[in-house]
């Protein structure tokens, strides 16, 4: 295998599409199979949801989160599969919010089965949190961080992402998101851009959300990762799963620090590789340095790029 330092990092909700991960199954049995226990577990079928279902039904909350985690781990099944290695070892995972939870699999801190009951659990309880307030998001670009700041604490919201040099995203109650977008327009800030979201992400409106979630996580069984994951919460790594249990909680209505999160996936890899729908992470990695080798592996294309990539550097 090669010498290189292979980090993964796991895609986030606002990545998903239709059709995603139909070209998985259909080139690789071990994606296949990842499908197969997904449907099998939740007892509704996932793979129907990801192969053929709408872009409103893959975007409502209580299904998005297993689906994109589900389609994350059939990538990395076929990556495996390429590779002709079930040992292949990450030096390193991350992942956007859910992703986080693709990641704690592919470092052997949960199973594939704890990792799904959770996210969904956790969609649910958000996609109930969403149903009970009239939340919003706003992506605010090449901003000052904490004029940002200054902005939601005035107005009673939250920070939800920081995700790359020039783009934070806020979180709240619709109104008053729009009135913080407004006052930022002011203050000169010259994009910011609505989200098309179900409600309010990473903020204190998931509050429920976060209690519903908290007994759920106390009794998951997270074992010690095999390499480090570096978590949404602290943009940190962590290998002590009781910090790990604290992280997942906090998540739910706590900033995502994905700049931190990336930079130190940098630290730790030569590259990195982006698994599930979109690219959405690898443009990030990009923005905070344009050099630095990402590859995306969302399709059975893409994928099999990437295991060539590797075998070339071996």
């Amino acid at each position: 295998m090669s010498n290189q330092r292979i980090g993964l990092i796991f895609a986030g909700q606002g990545a998903q599409y239709p059709g995603m991960g139909a070209d998985l199954a259909e080139a690789s049995l071990a994606a296949r199979k990842i499908f197969d226990q997904a449907d099998a577990q939740l007892g509704r079928s996932i793979s129907d949801l990801c192969f053929h279902g709408s872009i409103e039904d893959l975007t409502d909350t209580a299904n998005c989160q297993p689906a994109i985690y589900t389609m994350s781990l059939a990538c990395l099944a076929l990556l495996r599969e390429q590779l002709d290695s079930d040992a292949f070892s990450p030096t390193a995972c991350a992942g956007l919010s859910l992703g986080e939870f693709a990641a704690l699999q592919a470092a052997d801190a949960v199973t594939f089965e704890t990792g799904l009951w959770l996210l969904d659990k956790r969609g649910q309880f958000m996609a109930e949190a969403c149903a009970a307030s009239d939340g919003a998001m706003a992506a605010v670009l090449n901003a000052d961080p904490a004029l940002v700041e200054t902005a939601c604490q005035r107005n009673s919201i939250d920070v939800a992402n920081y995700n790359s040099p020039g783009q934070v995203v806020i979180s709240g109650r619709k109104e008053l998101v729009d009135k913080t977008v407004s006052d930022l327009r002011e203050e000169g800030v010259k994009r910011i851009v609505p989200l098309s979201v179900a409600g309010a992400f990473h903020s204190r409106l998931m509050q429920k959300a976060e209690e519903k979630f908290k007994p759920l996580i106390a009794q998951a069984e997270i074992a010690r990762p095999a390499c480090p994951v570096v978590q949404n919460f602290t943009g940190a790594a962590a290998e002590d799963p009781a910090s790990i249990k604290t992280s997942l909680q906090a998540q739910v209505t706590g900033s995502v620090q994905w700049e931190k999160c990336a930079r130190v996936m940098m630290e730790k890899s030569d590259l990195l590789i982006e698994l599930g729908p979109g690219t959405a992470l690898s443009g990030f990695i990009k923005r905070i340095d344009r050099k630095f080798p990402v590859l995306s592996g969302g399709t059975a294309e893409q994928l099999k790029e990437a295991a060539n990539h590797i075998k070339e550097r071996k």
